[in-house]
């Protein structure tokens, strides 16, 4: 079961971004101020999470997690209560897809980076 989650979340982002990428593409001006803040706090997040894996002296794992973890806000867990919202606010369900949109691109670069920042090695050489 666990096997088919990754599939499905992949589907799930596709059909809600294909479903909101013209109003994305409309409202990029709008748009533009925020996807810096959501990007810094995909950034700052990696940093966050490393230093609280090791007050709290996780192992190398599970500070990867931590990490990975406290940068992902399920957004997708709003669109539908974003797009529930009234006419006047539908900028709201834009800004949720484009955090999303934000936060699958630093999931990519984190599959990348924390490797290198939390070496699964580094455990042993602290003890």
């Amino acid at each position: 079961m666990a096997s088919i989650m990754v599939p499905v979340m992949m589907a799930t982002l596709a059909v809600v971004v294909a479903s909101q990428i013209e109003p994305v593409g409309t409202q990029l001006c709008s748009l533009v101020s925020v996807i810096p803040i959501f990007a810094a706090f995909q950034a700052i997040k990696v940093f966050v999470g490393q230093g609280v894996g090791e007050v709290a002296r996780l192992d190398p794992a599970a500070t990867r997690v931590l990490m990975f973890s406290g940068a992902t806000r399920n957004s997708l867990v709003v669109v539908p209560l974003a797009l529930a919202l009234p006419p006047a606010l539908s900028l709201a369900a834009v800004v949720v897809v484009a955090q999303t949109l934000v936060e699958f691109v630093g999931m990519v670069i984190y599959v990348y980076v924390i490797p290198r920042l939390v070496p699964m090695g580094e455990h042993a050489a602290r003890e």
